[in-house]
């Protein structure tokens, strides 16, 4: 949030712990986006599954940033199950956010080799590769 105020972006937090459910919580979310006339959400750390308030208000407008080559590896620890399963190819995923965790349909994947097995260098490999295409990403999606 400092970062963004140093740049003059405007930000909010909403913690769910404030609200008695998730559809409460979405609908605060949905209530500040819209305010903001926000058009495409880019989620990158979020680690909630996205409920169906957040889902049915911006459908096809959530995108997220995964630190696996999907469909392959799901789930909050994609690089610890990538390297139990001895993978040498791992990549970044950014897909469309549905109902299914990291199932959306993927815009865009960019694969590393890696013959390690540190989750630690792997995130930090990958997180090289992610600055970059995330933004790219997001540029292409809002020029369409």
């Amino acid at each position: 949030m400092q970062r963004a105020a140093e740049h003059g972006v405007e930000c909010f937090a909403v913690s769910p712990k404030q609200f008695g459910s998730k559809e409460e919580y979405e609908t605060r979310i949905v209530e500040l986006l819209d305010a903001r006339h926000v058009e495409l959400i880019c989620l990158a750390g979020y680690m909630r599954i996205v409920g169906s308030v957040l889902l049915e208000s911006y459908a096809g407008r959530i995108i997220n940033i995964h630190p696996s080559l999907l469909p392959a590896f799901r789930g909050a620890r994609a690089v610890e199950q990538a390297i139990e399963a001895g993978v040498k190819v791992f990549g970044i995923t950014i897909h469309y956010v549905d109902a299914s965790l990291d199932g959306g349909r993927i815009i865009a994947q960019r694969a590393f080799e890696y013959e390690g097995d540190s989750a630690e260098e792997v995130h930090r490999l990958g997180q090289q590769i992610e600055h970059r295409m995330y933004v790219e990403t997001i540029k292409k999606l809002i020029k369409q």
